[in-house]
């Protein structure tokens, strides 16, 4: 399974335009060689990045979303699909990159699901990684870097 972007390469610089500096709207995101046997698909945005001062566990959840249907093979720009999860800024939306001290990196963690996941809106990261437990067919990463 693969996950590109045309904003930005692998490992590249995200564009301020999908940042809190620029319109804060998610990139296009491309989905191929997704398995057949694919129910659902899962995305998290993730940077592990931050200062302890600010989290203790370094992490800050950008994007999580699930139940995307397995025939879609992209999410256009600012688009959003499936059921949405919360994020540490407690929104049901993607909130873009906003490094507060130094480059920080971006990982879009896209997952095949076997099935379709019970979980409610606004569940947690750690929510929907417990409902995929045992349920991941693939698994591809996109990472992007920013710096403001």
């Amino acid at each position: 399974m693969r996950l590109t972007s045309p904003a930005f390469k692998h490992n590249g610089s995200i564009p301020s335009k999908y940042t809190c500096d620029g319109k804060n709207i998610s990139p296009e995101l491309n989905f191929n060689e997704i398995p057949d046997e694919t129910k659902t698909l899962a995305l998290i945005m993730e940077d592990p990045d931050v200062p302890k001062t600010i989290r203790v566990d370094g992490m800050w959840d950008h994007w999580i979303i699930w139940n995307i249907p397995s025939k879609i093979n992209a999410i256009k720009e600012g688009g959003d699909l499936g059921v949405k999860g919360r994020n540490t800024r407690n929104k049901l939306r993607y909130t873009g990159p906003c490094p507060p001290d130094r480059e920080h990196r971006y990982f879009f963690k896209l997952f095949a699901l076997d099935i379709k996941l019970n979980l409610p809106e606004g569940a947690d990261k750690k929510e929907l990684l417990e409902a995929m437990k045992g349920h991941v067919l693939a698994q591809a990463e996109l990472i992007g870097k920013y710096k403001r």
